[in-house]
């Protein structure tokens, strides 16, 4: 028997998911989410999903306490109507950034989301670009992390691919990003920026290490939030002797004056992906926004069918 699909929508990017609903031709399935006057919140499924195959998209995004709760609220209406399987389908996973203990007496709040996402009935994930892969060993179900390269790699290809290309990672951590990236552009190299912390948001120093002299530099990372460390690696860069930067980030997490950084810093062009919806009062002339709804229609599209996700990545 072939289950029915059935795609539904939270608060935080409806776009995406209509988006999503497009490409795989189907109805975006009906919840209302009602908010009462002590703001708690309440969830209404609207459609008979008994026995279905259900999906549901939302980011837990800014206001991430708010969205990741309506996802619960909205995955324990499913369970007890009788969904067959439930998938949470976060573009952006927030609090991955609390992925590990760096001090005594501090909370791994990503293990806890995911015990939550668990506990509130969800039997899959799907996502993308986790800032710490390690984040898919806290659950206890199946994950699915795609990466953002098919939509991202055919762009700079396209507009940046005849020039001498160095791929840099942002930090330390961000090597294997930056390497995988580097693969798949021909004739790129990599640079990575040693950058040191004076306290959250705050960076003190930076280094670069690899060769930028003359070359366009394109800084790689699995988010944007103040633009701190993209503005001052940008600028550590081409004092290195940097031809140009380009900063290619997954999702626009955009929070205080990033837009006044961005539009006074010397970078090229930001590209990003459109897993969080950018508030109307951002203002800046040189971001390029690129959708993954056909990268998550067709995951969707597999994941329902039982078919391989990885052959979407070779």
């Amino acid at each position: 028997m072939e289950r029915q699909l059935v795609v539904i929508s939270g608060r935080s990017n409806p776009r995406l998911t209509q988006q999503i609903c497009e490409v795989l031709n189907v109805e975006i399935g009906r919840m209302e989410v009602l908010r009462f006057s002590d703001n708690e919140l309440s969830v209404e499924i609207e459609d008979n999903v008994r026995g279905r195959d259900v999906f549901v998209v939302q980011s837990t995004s800014n206001p991430g306490n708010d969205h990741l709760m309506e996802l619960l609220i909205a995955i324990d209406a499913l369970k007890r109507a009788s969904a067959w399987r439930i998938t949470a389908v976060l573009p952006y996973f927030g609090y991955a950034r609390q992925d590990r203990k760096l001090k005594p007496r501090v909370p791994v709040t990503a293990k806890l989301v995911a015990d939550l996402l668990t506990t509130a009935g969800a039997n899959r994930v799907l996502t993308m670009d986790l800032h710490a892969g390690q984040i898919m060993g806290f659950f206890n179900i199946p994950v699915d992390n795609l990466n953002a390269y098919p939509i991202t790699i055919p762009y700079i290809r396209e507009k940046y691919g005849d020039q001498d290309l160095t791929i840099v990672a942002p930090d330390v951590g961000g090597v294997e990003r930056a390497r995988h990236f580097a693969t798949r552009l021909d004739n790129a190299s990599i640079a990575i920026i040693d950058k040191r912390r004076s306290g959250p948001n705050q960076v003190a120093e930076m280094n670069v290490v690899g060769q930028v002299s003359g070359r366009t530099c394109i800084i790689v990372d699995d988010m944007i939030d103040t633009g701190g460390t993209l503005v001052k690696a940008t600028e550590s860069l081409l004092e290195n002797g940097a031809a140009k930067v380009i900063a290619c980030c997954v999702h626009p997490v955009f929070s205080g004056n990033i837009d006044e950084r961005l539009q006074n810093s010397a970078l090229e062009e930001v590209v990003v992906c459109d897993t969080i919806v950018i508030p109307r009062s951002f203002r800046y002339d040189k971001l390029t926004v690129l959708s993954v709804a056909p990268l998550f229609a067709e995951a969707i599209r597999r994941i329902h069918s039982e078919d391989s996700i990885s052959s979407l990545f070779k």
